[in-house]
């Protein structure tokens, strides 16, 4: 088994060092990455609470409430960021989008209007 640290970090005596590494390993990543990640885990929070988790107690984590608000929160994202994305980054974010918003609809008992479900302000209707 071994001792080292899972972070590098962590790992180092001095947490200055440790924290000026953090820094020049974040300043290395490119802004279209740390977007497209963010992008990626509100996703797939929104999925898991829309209920489309695997597994047989998928329908245990579905949570409406909690879904509109990252899918709103991933179409402001997707919104602001799409220009300096670029159609080639940005094209896979709003399908993937859409698609929680349409299992949004599917999943809700009580039918938002057109124009009015999660996120649908900033990218229009899904229906």
């Amino acid at each position: 088994m071994s001792t080292e640290s899972p972070n590098p970090a962590e790992a180092t005596a001095d947490p200055q060092t440790g924290h000026a590494q953090a820094t020049r390993d974040i300043a290395e990543v490119p802004a279209v990455e740390v977007i497209t990640t963010a992008a990626i885990h509100l996703m797939s929070a929104a999925a898991v609470k829309c209920g489309l988790a695997e597994g047989p107690d998928a329908r245990e984590h579905l949570d409406l409430d909690e879904a509109r608000r990252l899918i709103s929160a991933l179409a402001g994202l997707i919104t602001a960021a799409a220009p300096d994305l670029g159609s080639q980054h940005a094209a896979p974010l709003r399908d993937g989008l859409k698609s929680l918003q349409l299992a949004f609809r599917e999943a809700s008992v009580i039918q938002d209007p057109p124009g009015q479900g999660p996120g649908e302000k900033l990218t229009g209707s899904v229906v």
